[in-house]
């Protein structure tokens, strides 16, 4: 996906979604109240008060740095002299060490350039604009639940001139067949690697082929929104280069992650890059300075790009084990999902209103300093909510006996748990 609140603080952040609203922050706040509303200022006041029990609570899930004070946010740029020559000038305009971070990245992704990008929504916005010019047609084909649909208030359209359509709204992924057969004529197909909002859901190789196949018998060019797609590789079973070499052009994030301030690139063909370097100035991309964000990413790579694929291997640890306890206690109805997680991070649904989960999370983690479930709840339909948990550095420490504990805990917090229970 393009750039979410993670690197947002209280307003409004780059795509249109709220900052702050949780750890994950980068959904909307809650439930259509109005602000001001004793609903809504209750609402916010759990908010903050999750924050501050995660953030104190010695065992998470995932510690994620963009919920630190800057003293601690800055701390993160002690490790610079280890990715760059600290004594090398300072960046002006997308030198430097800007461009040493995207030769970086298109050494990584097998692609011939890279270009750095203040946000992954600026970033695609550019890439399909250059395509559009290219095929001839602005029509993006997309998912329903993609990135620029759901969360950059109408960007592709508005500021881009571009019209996306849907190819499916259904929860997992295009499928072939549907590229393939769709009724009108498309320049792009846009896939979210992985798709966030559907649960962080990836395609097998195979299907990812065959849709990429299918784009490509329709003489359409094929863009990858990777924002997590450095998580992507445990599952597909393959190297970053050959998944990024299926399509024509990719972007990237550096904090969704790698843990960086922000940023993006976008990778591909040099003449494509070189175009969308031009376009990146017209949009107000090309900014004076940018080091410290370059630096916070290259960090990532050298830290946080080795360690995920033993994320995903925990994540998958963490949801079975969860799954388990949940069960155990007496919980009427849950899912894990994906049941087996694509990637470090997974959605849980349980059949409670949102702001019961939401004040038991919080109350757990408070009173036993054990923070399960840290991000917020979402309602998903009468009596029924989802959160999404991430798997991080801290979350090795945990065994699955310590999750299954939790969980039970968790679930004791909820109303009428004595009487769900099996006997």
């Amino acid at each position: 996906m393009g750039d979410t609140a993670e690197n947002g603080t209280a307003a409004q952040d780059g795509d249109g979604r709220r900052a702050g609203a949780g750890l994950g922050a980068d959904r909307e706040p809650a439930h259509g109240t109005a602000p001001g509303t004793d609903r809504e200022r209750s609402r916010r006041l759990l908010r903050e008060r999750r924050v501050a029990a995660c953030r104190s609570a010695p065992r998470v899930l995932a510690r994620l740095g963009f919920l630190d004070p800057l003293r601690e946010r800055l701390a993160l740029l002690d490790a610079a002299a280890g990715v760059y020559d600290l004594d090398e000038a300072a960046d002006r305009y997308g030198d430097g060490v800007v461009e040493a971070l995207e030769e970086r990245v298109a050494g990584l992704l097998g692609t011939e350039a890279a270009a750095f990008f203040p946000t992954g929504t600026m970033a695609q916005q550019v890439a399909l604009r250059c395509w559009a010019g290219r095929t001839g047609s602005p029509v993006v084909a997309l998912h329903g639940l993609s990135h620029p649909e759901v969360h950059e208030r109408n960007a592709f359209s508005l500021v881009g001139g571009l019209r996306p359509v849907r190819v499916t709204d259904e929860p997992r992924m295009p499928t072939a067949a549907e590229v393939r057969d769709f009724d009108e004529p498309f320049g792009a197909l846009m896939l979210e690697l992985p798709l966030r909002d559907a649960g962080f859901v990836l395609p097998t190789w195979e299907e990812l082929t065959e849709v990429v196949d299918a784009a490509r018998e329709r003489e359409a060019v094929v863009h990858f929104d990777g924002a997590r797609l450095w998580e992507c590789a445990v599952h597909f079973g393959r190297p970053l280069e050959e998944i990024a070499a299926l399509a024509d052009s990719v972007y990237v994030s550096f904090y969704k992650s790698l843990g960086g301030f922000g940023g993006a690139a976008l990778a591909g063909p040099a003449t494509l890059v070189d175009e969308a370097k031009a376009w990146r100035h017209r949009y107000g991309g090309n900014v004076f300075q940018q080091f410290p964000t370059v630096l916070s990413a290259l960090i990532g790579l050298e830290r946080e790009l080795p360690r995920l694929p033993e994320y995903v291997t925990h994540a998958r640890v963490v949801a079975a084990a969860l799954r388990e306890g949940l069960a155990e206690a007496g919980v009427p109805w849950a899912r894990v999902h994906p049941e087996v997680p694509h990637t470090h991070d997974f959605q849980v649904w349980l059949p409670y209103e949102a702001d019961v989960l939401a004040e038991a999370a919080v109350r757990a983690a408070e009173e036993t300093g054990t923070a399960l479930f840290a991000d917020r709840w979402d309602p998903k339909g009468p009596g029924l909510s989802l959160t999404e948990v991430y798997v991080r550095a801290a979350g090795l420490e945990w065994t699955a006996d310590d999750v299954r504990a939790a969980a039970a805990d968790f679930v004791r917090r909820l109303p009428g748990a004595g009487a769900r229970k099996p006997a």
